[in-house]
C-alpha cells in the first residue's frame, strides 16, 4: 500500500517527536501526505527533528493546532499525555492516529471516542500489528474457518531494550507511562487476542520487577478466558535478551504459528485435512512477505485511507479502549492475586 489516493493534499502534524514518531513520519511520507509541523517539549529533540523532517517545530501542541492548518495528527507522546492532545485535536475536527495505549483511563478513552463521533473525525488507535501482513493473513484464515474453532492461543512480545543498562526514556516512570511491560507490550497482545479470538470473559495475571531499578514491572504473564470458552496466554518481558514478537493460534482443525525469534518471521498454517498421519505430519502451508513490509508504516497508510477514501478504521477508538480495559483488568488481578471478570 503506497501513495494513498488523495493523501497528497493532507497537511499532517506529529505530537511528540521521540523514537516512535519516526515510524509515523515514514508512513506519511510513503502515503504521500505532508508532515508540515510537529510539537515536542524537548528543545534538543525539536531542533534535530526540524532538520531531519524539514517541518516547523513547536514546544506546545496547542500552539501548533492553533497556528497550523492541519487535517490530521499523530500522537506519539508518553502515555499520560495522549488524552489531552487527542481531545484538543478531535474537538477541532482534526483526524487523530493515537499511539497505544489510547489512554490510561477508561473515562478519557470514552471522551476521545465521543469527541471523534461528534466532530466526524477519524480516531485510530496505533495497534500497528493489525496492519502486519502476517496478522492480516492469520485473521483471514481464522475467519475462513481454516483452523476450525479457536481453542487456545499464545501471544508474546519481549525484548531487553537493545541491551541497554537502563529502561529507555520515561518508560520506567509510573506517572508518565502508567505501567511497565504489561501495558507497553501487553496492550498490543491484548488487542491481538481480541482480534483473533473475540471478547474476553476473565483475566488472571502475574507480574514482577526482576532486572531494572524502575517503578513498574519488567515481566508479566496473563491468562485469558474468552467468551467462547477458548483460553489464551499473554507473555511480556523487558528482560528477554534480543527481541521477540510471536503468536500461535490453535483450533479444532489446525494451527497458525508465527515468530521472529529465530529469524525472519513467517506464518505457518498446519492442518489435518488428510487424517492423523503422525505427530509430525500434516498439511503445511507457509506464508511469506517482503522484509521491507512495516506494520507501523502500513498502519499510518490505513489511517490515511480511512480519511481520504472512507475505508473502515483498522483499529478503532473502541478497540483501543478494550485493550486498555484488559490491561487494567490484568493489573487488578496481579495486585489482588485473583481472577478478574472483564465481560462487557
Amino acid at each position: 500500500m503506497t501513495g494513498v489516493p488523495g493523501s497528497e493534499a493532507l497537511n499532517v502534524g506529529i505530537i511528540g517527536a521521540g523514537g516512535i514518531s519516526q515510524r509515523h513520519f515514514e508512513g506519511y511520507r510513503h502515503g504521500g501526505a505532508n508532515v508540515v509541523a510537529f510539537a515536542e517539549v524537548s528543545e534538543g529533540t525539536r531542533a534535530r527533528r526540524q532538520e531531519e523532517w524539514l517541518a516547523r517545530g513547536y514546544a506546545s501542541f496547542s500552539d501548533m493546532l492553533e497556528r497550523e492548518n492541519l487535517q490530521a495528527v499523530s500522537i506519539c507522546t508518553p502515555n499520560a499525555f495522549h488524552a489531552p492532545a487527542a481531545l484538543e485535536a478531535l474537538r477541532r475536527g482534526i483526524h487523530v492516529l493515537c499511539e497505544k495505549p489510547l489512554s490510561l483511563d477508561l473515562e478519557d478513552c470514552d471522551a476521545m471516542i465521543a469527541a471523534a463521533r461528534e466532530s466526524g473525525a477519524v480516531l485510530q488507535t496505533g495497534h500497528h500489528l493489525r496492519s502486519s501482513p502476517l496478522v492480516e493473513a492469520a485473521k483471514r484464515l481464522i475467519d475462513e474457518g481454516r483452523i476450525g474453532r479457536v481453542t487456545f492461543m499464545r501471544l508474546r512480545q519481549a525484548h531487553d531494550w537493545g541491551g541497554a543498562a537502563e529502561v529507555r526514556g520515561v518508560f520506567g516512570s509510573l506517572a508518565a507511562s502508567g505501567g511497565g511491560t504489561l501495558l507497553d507490550n501487553g496492550c498490543h497482545m491484548m488487542d491481538l487476542a481480541r482480534h483473533f479470538g473475540g471478547d474476553v470473559r476473565s483475566i488472571y495475571a502475574r507480574m514482577n520487577t526482576m532486572k531494572y531499578e524502575i517503578e513498574v514491572e519488567d515481566v508479566s504473564v496473563a491468562s485469558l478466558e474468552f467468551e467462547t470458552g477458548a483460553l489464551g496466554s499473554v507473555e511480556n518481558s523487558w528482560t528477554a535478551t534480543g527481541w521477540e514478537e510471536s503468536f500461535a493460534v490453535y483450533g479444532t482443525q489446525g494451527s497458525l504459528e508465527c515468530s521472529n525469534r529465530l529469524g525472519k518471521p513467517r506464518l505457518r498454517l498446519l492442518t489435518r485435512e488428510y487424517g492423523f498421519g503422525g505427530w509430525d505430519q500434516g498439511d503445511e502451508t507457509w506464508y511469506d512477505f517482503a522484509t521491507s513490509t512495516n506494520g507501523h508504516v502500513r498502519s499510518v497508510q490505513h489511517f490515511l485511507s480511512s480519511i481520504t477514501a472512507g475505508t473502515p478504521v483498522v483499529c478503532s477508538g473502541e478497540d483501543g479502549r478494550e485493550s486498555v480495559r484488559l490491561v487494567l483488568g490484568g493489573y487488578e488481578s496481579a495486585h489482588s492475586g485473583q481472577s478478574v471478570k472483564v465481560s462487557l
